[in-house]
């Protein structure tokens, strides 16, 4: 499983591995030195996900497979597989694992996730 955030808004039931739509960032759009530290062997990443006062982590791993290149969507997962959407791999949460406190946060639609993306080589 995975979790998502992405840049559009078209969401069907369907989805349930996204956690947030309308960010202003995409893997395209992440800093050059912050795409070379997650391309390192044996990087970490961490992400952090605050709304409503909730605060939830999320860590993974990178790869030297990983290309930022998608323009509109980010997905972290906890398999190894990469595409131009994944943002790490090996994660140890996927969007049922998160805080539900966080998840009903997220239902306002006047709600705001801050997402605080770090790499440790």
């Amino acid at each position: 499983m995975t979790f998502e955030i992405t840049k559009d808004h078209d969401l069907t039931r369907r989805g349930d591995c996204i956690i947030a739509v309308n960010a202003n960032k995409a893997p395209k759009d992440l800093s050059i030195e912050f795409k070379k530290a997650c391309k390192r062997d044996g990087s970490k990443i961490t992400m952090k996900l605050e709304a409503g006062g909730v605060v939830d982590f999320i860590e993974g791993l990178g790869s030297p497979n990983l290309s930022f290149a998608h323009p509109t969507e980010m997905v972290g997962r906890k398999s190894l597989y990469v595409s131009d959407r994944t943002i790490m791999v090996r994660a140890n949460k996927a969007a049922w694992d998160l805080d539900r406190r966080l998840i009903e946060a997220l239902k306002s639609p006047k709600s705001t996730l801050t997402v605080l993306l770090t790499a440790q080589v």
